[in-house]
């Protein structure tokens, strides 16, 4: 029988000043063209392996 899953914690302190600045630091950088086209060739990759039953 599986485990249950826990409860995400939630962050409290200097965990969550760290997660809120590297968020709001990070909140204008997109992903390159090319690092698009690289994740999207992973997915259909991964979806054609999927469909193989």
């Amino acid at each position: 029988m599986a485990r249950p899953i826990k409860d995400t914690p939630v962050l409290r302190g200097k965990a969550a000043v760290k997660f809120h600045n590297q968020l709001y630091s990070n909140r204008n950088i997109k992903a390159s063209a090319a690092d698009f086209a690289k994740i999207k060739s992973d997915f259909d990759f991964i979806t054609l392996l999927s469909d193989k039953k």
